[in-house]
């Protein structure tokens, strides 16, 4: 099997041998045709080992040396197709699995070939992923032309022009997801059904994604990466390069839309599924219900719930993607993942061993609320249980960070790092107990703030070694923890002297310090289970798109100049009517109007709520607006017209 190891070696584009078989000239017609010829004999002999061979061939031959320009050349093309479509629709046992898995491989490497228009293609993957659970032969290629095209589109994350053609058309895309759904609610029901034995057995193979799932994951991240990761050019300011920009970002997130509006969807169906399934363990009786429901969130972990909604969540958090449109389009459904994990996530929770001694020990809960003050002993009764009670929410800064020089430190060695923990009131420094240089003047020097002209904090050097200057500076190296007050501590150390020849490594260790913003590291979490992050996650993201939806369209730059006219009570009362053109502007044709005749200048005036639009054709009198009397007769001295008289009238 030489010639499948070069056509391995050749898949590889950073290899030399790939550019040789590129520049090679293509196959003539009449070669292709004698290696049909030989197919087709061995096929008629049944020799599965000449059908391998050939099978081989066809890859590098399609991939490298042939190119369908003449009609000859495309009815030869048409006839390697017929060969390699009547060996993969063969009964399972007149064909070996490695012999279908060469087809699937030879078709998928001609695929261009062998198929030339999009259309083409597109009907062949609708084949493929419609009837592929009937067909082995289907299943098995539909597997290899997703591998390679997600593969594809992965290397090409940050956009080629190939894009177009490893990123299938919405229809596609819709089959593929409905197929990983499928497997994922299949996955899941396996936690129920299988036996003991399958059931470690599937444990062990979990995460694998497959086929459709990893294509998902790639044309998930294209997207993603195109919008988030991608920034404009900042040397090409013209007016072509900004609207094809906005025009090319407007295309991603529209795609981004649609792509998660259908992955939501999904999961959404996924986590019904997962809902069911853990009440049925809950309220089995099987031996082993316990290593099940423990089992289930890393099988969990192997369906679309894992493998897509996390990286989708985190995107949309983006500022590029926390849009009023997203936010109208996604926000139902969220709601509804919301319900779904948090309720599967405290149904998982209860069943806890930890969950359940800490509601089934009253002495210890007794002991804990009489230690509360009492209006946390309020707080405390009236809260109901919830997926998150008894978890403590894992901060990033709770591990600490690590800072380091080189072990041992060389001549002239410099080391400067600043470590900022936001919120932190204080920062606790806990020093590496091997911590040493070789004199004292080699040393650390330690500053509260975000660099070397901040306040100084202390400064540490030498070793007691016996190398060197045999002292330390000062105290010497901390033993005990070093408290630092601020959220900003900078370390500075410089190697100033020149090792000497009989100076051992331990002598010029350097240092090592963990800063945390704690004083003990004991509190340091594990994580979260994954359904509880994920419900916390959705929570987050929920609570996001709400506050998007309460804000509503950004203010536009012609409302904030017209900010005072749109505060007037005078247009406040106008009736606006839309024209022909789209321009909104008063109604020229008033009508008789519901609202008061006069309007208090000290209160703001509302349209009642039955007021919509004027009915055409009819006049009103404008409500007046109520002037103060100062502001009256100032009005009327500019204008020179006096107050009206009222004289009764003589009968």
């Amino acid at each position: 099997m030489c010639i499948h190891q070069l056509n391995l070696l050749a898949a590889s584009n950073n290899l030399p041998i790939t550019n040789f078989l590129g520049k090679q000239h293509p196959i003539e017609a009449h070669h292709l045709s004698s290696i049909c010829d030989i197919m087709e004999k061995a096929m008629v002999n049944g020799d599965t080992c000449i059908i391998r061979c050939i099978l081989v061939v066809f890859q590098v031959v399609f991939k490298f040396f042939f190119s369908p320009q003449t009609e000859r050349n495309r009815d030869i093309v048409r006839r390697s197709g017929l060969l390699l479509w009547q060996l993969l629709m063969a009964p399972r046992d007149q064909i070996c699995s490695e012999i279908q898995k060469e087809v699937c491989l030879a078709i998928s490497s001609g695929l261009n070939i062998l198929y030339p228009g999009e259309a083409e293609i597109n009907n062949l993957l609708k084949l493929v992923l419609t009837e592929g659970e009937r067909n082995s032969g289907l299943s098995q290629l539909r597997d290899v032309i997703l591998t390679n095209l997600a593969e594809q589109l992965q290397n090409n994350r940050f956009g080629s022009e190939d894009d177009e053609h490893y990123r299938l058309n919405d229809e596609l895309l819709h089959y593929i997801l409905k197929i990983v759904v499928r497997e994922s609610c299949v996955l899941i029901t396996k936690c129920q059904t299988v036996s003991k034995d399958d059931f470690q057995r599937l444990l062990s193979t979990v995460p694998a994604a497959s086929s459709c799932l990893r294509y998902l994951m790639a044309v998930q991240n294209h997207l993603l990466s195109n919008t988030i990761l991608i920034k404009p050019d900042d040397n090409d300011d013209s007016d072509s390069s900004l609207q094809g920009e906005t025009l090319k970002v407007q295309e991603l997130k529209t795609s981004i839309l649609s792509l998660a509006t259908q992955i939501l969807t999904g999961c959404d169906e996924v986590l019904e599924m997962l809902q069911q399934v853990t009440t049925a363990l809950i309220n089995s009786d099987i031996s082993d219900r316990e290593q099940r429901l423990k089992g289930l969130e890393q099988i969990t972990k192997a369906t679309m719930l894992g493998h897509l909604l996390p990286v989708l969540l985190t995107s949309l958090m983006h500022p590029n993607l926390q849009t009023l449109t997203m936010a109208d389009a996604l926000m139902p459904q969220l709601v509804q993942l919301v319900l779904y994990t948090s309720q599967t996530a405290l149904l998982l929770k209860t069943q806890s061993p930890v969950f359940s001694e800490l509601n089934s020990s009253p002495s210890c809960a007794s002991e804990q609320k009489g230690k509360l003050l009492p209006d946390e002993r309020m707080l405390e009764e009236k809260e109901e249980p919830g997926f998150l009670t008894g978890l403590k929410i894992p901060a990033p800064w709770a591990a600490g960070k690590t800072v380091e020089t080189v072990h041992p430190v060389r001549d002239n060695y410099k080391f400067k790092e600043t470590v900022h923990i936001p919120g932190a009131r204080c920062l606790y420094l806990r020093f590496d107990n091997r911590c040493s240089s070789q004199y004292d003047y080699d040393k650390l020097v330690i500053y509260a703030g975000p660099n070397t002209n901040s306040r100084k904090v202390a400064e540490y050097g030498g070793n007691t070694l016996g190398y060197g200057s045999r002292s330390v500076l000062g105290t010497g190296w901390p033993k005990d923890l070093v408290k630092v007050e601020g959220d900003t501590v900078t370390f500075s150390f410089e190697m100033r002297s020149g090792r000497e020849h009989n100076t051992p490594d331990k002598a010029m260790w350097g240092f090592a310090c963990t800063v945390r913003a704690q004083e003990s590291s004991e509190d340091v979490s594990g994580g979260l289970p994954f359904l509880v992050d994920l419900a916390l996650g959705l929570s987050v993201l929920a609570c996001s798109m709400l506050r998007i939806l309460y804000n509503g369209p950004e203010i536009t730059k012609d409302e904030e100049t017209c900010q005072e006219l749109l505060r007037s009570k005078l247009l406040q009362r106008c009736q606006w009517q839309v024209e022909a053109n789209g321009v909104i502007s008063p109604a020229l044709t008033p009508s008789p109007s519901p609202l008061p005749l006069t309007i208090d200048e000290d209160r703001e005036f509302t349209y009642p709520s039955d007021v919509l639009v004027p009915p055409v054709g009819h006049y009103f009198d404008l409500p007046r607006i109520r002037l103060p009397p100062g502001i009256m007769i100032k009005l009327r001295e500019i204008s020179g017209r006096a107050r009206p008289q009222f004289r009764p009238s003589i009968k």
